[in-house]
């Protein structure tokens, strides 16, 4: 979270409001700036880069200021040291029918979320999970794991080409990616793991919501 609070350190020392940092970051609002502070949305390089300019630091102190020197305006200190990392982006998924799963990296973004488990970012397309907050253009990450829970959301595998995010359901051999879509014309995905090939490839854990 530390990269978090320190923009809006940063922002309230250098006296920018949230509407003056918004606009130099190319954000449209306030709301958004809102959001990032509060932790709620991870970054892309390319925002960490546009914030640490519009904030008179590198994107390295941004993330991580420890024993920082003096910066342009007057600012000092440290704030305590937690790990942020960057994590890759590998290219958009299906939030409707499943998709090819091209596991080319795109770019990369940056958590700070940790605990000795691996992570990458996924592009969603499609809205058969609008109604759980998950819109066409988000940014999901995702902790790498082949076992969750029933009900929890997840990236799935289908037979080794396809990939997509559902709710996954599991009783027996039987499995249920399941939409949660204010579309109708989504409806529940229901295979056969004797016949179907079904790899869980992770768990939704954070969503960052497209602007």
């Amino acid at each position: 979270m530390e990269t978090y609070e320190n923009i809006k350190r940063l922002r309230e020392q250098l006296g920018l409001s949230q509407e003056a940092l918004a606009e130099k970051v190319g954000y449209r609002d306030r709301s958004s700036i809102a959001k990032i502070e509060s932790g709620r949305v991870d970054l892309s390089e390319s925002k960490i880069a546009a914030f640490a300019a519009a904030l008179h630091v590198t994107p390295a102190e941004l993330m991580d200021i420890h024993d920082r020197p003096a910066a342009p305006g007057g600012l000092t200190g440290a704030v305590p040291y937690r790990p942020t990392h960057r994590i890759p982006i590998l290219g958009r998924i299906s939030a409707g029918l499943p998709l090819y799963a091209d596991e080319h990296i795109e770019g990369y973004t940056y958590t700070d979320l940790n605990g000795g488990a691996e992570y990458f970012a996924l592009r969603v397309s499609g809205d058969s999970m609008n109604a759980a907050r998950i819109n066409d253009g988000d940014l999901l990450i995702v902790r790498r794991q082949d076992i969750v829970d029933n009900g929890d959301i997840a990236v799935v595998l289908v037979n080794d080409e396809d990939a997509t995010v559902k709710r996954f359901y599991r009783e027996g051999n039987t499995i249920t990616l399941m939409p949660q879509s204010t579309n109708p014309i989504h409806q529940p995905q229901i295979y056969d793991s004797r016949q179907t090939r079904i790899r869980i490839q992770g768990r939704v854990v954070r969503n960052e919501i497209a602007y």
